[in-house]
Parts: C-alpha cells; structure tokens; sequence
C-alpha cells in the first residue's frame, strides 16, 4: 500500500525532499492511508474518504457474529437494570394488590388486581374522605384468616412487584372518617359525618348503611389526629374499623399503616375501571362546617371590617391635602 501511494507522486522526489521539509512527505513514505484530498488516496484497492482497512474481511463478514456476541453480553445487564427499576417502581411508585374477600363488593370482586398508589405519600399526602386505601393490619384484624402458601416463581414475582404479596398482612377498605371527624351509625342508617348524612351508592345491594347488631354496628367516635376510621363496602360481610374496637387503636387506623390508594382496577380486562371518590363525600363535611352556617351575617360583617376601615382612612388623607 506505502509504494502504490509513493508512487502516484512525480518521481523527482529527490529534488522534492532537498525543496522542503522531510515531514511533508512522510505520509506517503511511511505508507499512511491519506485523508482523501490527496491524489493517491483512491488507488488502495478503491477506498475513498479515509475510511479504516477492513483487514482483509468484506463487508458482510464479523459484522453479524459481533452484534451476536454483544446482545449475549449485555442480556444480563438489561435484565439487572429490568429488576432494578421494578423494585423501585413497587416501593415508590405503584404495586399491585390481590382483593382476597368479598367485603368491598360490588366496588372490587374477589380475585381483582388493583394497582396502589405509593407515591403520594412520601410527599406527605395523607388518606381522605371516600378513597380505597391499602393499609398494614394495624392490629391482628386478620387473626384467624387463611395465609396464602405460594411456589417460588409466585414469590420471585412479587418480590419484584409484579404479582401482589402472599405474606404481607394488608387490607383494602374505604376511608369514611379522617382525623378530627365524628362518625355515626344509628339504627340502620345513614351513615353520618360531623352530621352529614352520606349518599352512599356503593354500598352492596340489600345491605343498609350501618349494621343492627351488638359487636360494633351501632357506634359513635371522634377519629383522633393521625388516624382513619374505615368501612367496607358489603356493610354485612366487612370486619372493618366497627368491629376490631376492642383493639390498642379502638378501631383506628394509623396514617403511617396505610400503604397508598387504590387508583386503578387492573384485572381481570374487562373490569378495568378507575376508582374515583364518590360525589357525596364533595360535601362540605369538615368538622367545623356547622358553625360557619350558624350565623352567616356575622362572618359577612367581620370581613367587611377592613374594608371599611381602609375607606375612612383614605377620606381622611383626601381632607388633609
């Protein structure tokens, strides 16, 4: 390749190297492929625009068997990356959840998926009125109850979060009261907040609102600050925050016990649905709402108060100039 490319050039290559420096024609001396602007860079074998040797292979030859190799390679890499972010996403972002029971029907059926959502709390969001919630069993409500023995694929597969947990103890309720609020049942209902009385068409068809019985279903709490009180939609198949009273949190829900909200039914397709809060609990049920509608002109005059006093003021300073 060197004597092709010496010997494209004119031949007094003496008289060349006596005119001007000897590092001009070093390229082509010490047999260097040129950058392509130069005459003789066309006649190695036909290559142009300073492209590398190939090493004797054509075109079609290592390219495929490197490509191979390489994906072979990295398989294992993008399959730690894969188990990276889906433990991630389960434990700050969203997890999937098995409904074992019938006590939120006809809201979530036995054996539904629903995805939770675990991000919002870790900026400090906190469960509200009407929202499905994931929560730890706050204490033993869940003695008793069968334990799921599942084979080593399922538990790979919720370990990483894409099938829910066999052996975590959790439960998905209904938040009905939030810190601060007084929840009522009487009689068979309805259920009241701060005494608002709740629509609640979600409830199971043929159950009431609240439950006639002696083991919790006539009741009347103040939810205290951190805590929720929660319900089951099947109001006569639910053992909620009614009948674990007796417990160390009166039937409360701890707000740090709570996993995240219940946004999505997933599975099986055709019950994918979102799960919205209900209209009725868009009401104006704060604790202290009854007081503001005591004596409305009274709050009307004390707002009214500064207006007026920046009024005077302003024709006072009109009369002094």
């Amino acid at each position: 390749m060197g004597d092709v490319a010496v010997g494209a050039r004119s031949g007094h290559d003496g008289e060349e190297h006596r005119g001007r420096p000897v590092d001009a024609a070093d390229p082509a001396a010490d047999g260097a492929v040129t950058s392509g602007n130069e005459p003789g860079s066309d006649s190695d074998g036909g290559r142009s625009g300073g492209q590398p040797p190939t090493d004797g292979q054509g075109s079609g030859g290592a390219a495929p068997a490197k490509k191979q190799r390489s994906f072979w390679k990295e398989l294992p890499i993008l399959i730690g990356i894969a188990l990276v972010l889906a433990l991630l996403i389960k434990t700050f972002l969203v997890q999937a959840f098995s409904i074992p029971s019938d006590s939120m029907q006809n809201t979530l059926q036995q054996g539904d998926r629903v995805l939770v959502d675990k991000l919002t709390p870790w900026f400090g969001s906190e469960p509200e009125r009407g929202e499905v919630v994931v929560f730890h069993d706050p204490d033993n409500w869940l003695a008793g109850e069968p334990t799921p023995d599942p084979n080593a694929l399922q538990t790979f597969l919720s370990w990483i979060g894409l099938m829910p947990s066999a052996e975590e103890k959790d439960l998905i309720k209904r938040v009905v009261g939030v810190g601060g609020d007084t929840i009522q049942c009487e009689g068979t209902g309805p259920l009241t907040v701060n005494g608002k009385a709740l629509n609640e068409p979600y409830v199971y068809p043929g159950n009431t609102p609240c439950s006639q019985d002696d083991q919790g279903g006539q009741f009347k709490v103040k939810v205290p600050k951190g805590f929720i009180w929660v319900m089951g939609d099947h109001r006569q198949n639910s053992r909620d925050s009614r009948y674990n009273q007796s417990d160390v949190n009166h039937g409360m829900v701890p707000v740090d016990k709570v996993v995240g909200r219940a946004v999505v039914i997933a599975w099986p397709i055709n019950r994918w649905d979102t799960l919205p809060v209900p209209d009725t609990f868009s009401q104006n049920l704060g604790a202290g709402s009854a007081a503001l509608t005591v004596a409305p002109q009274d709050v009307a005059l004390v707002g009214a108060v500064p207006f007026v006093l920046w009024r005077r003021r302003r024709a006072a300073a009109a009369e002094t100039r």
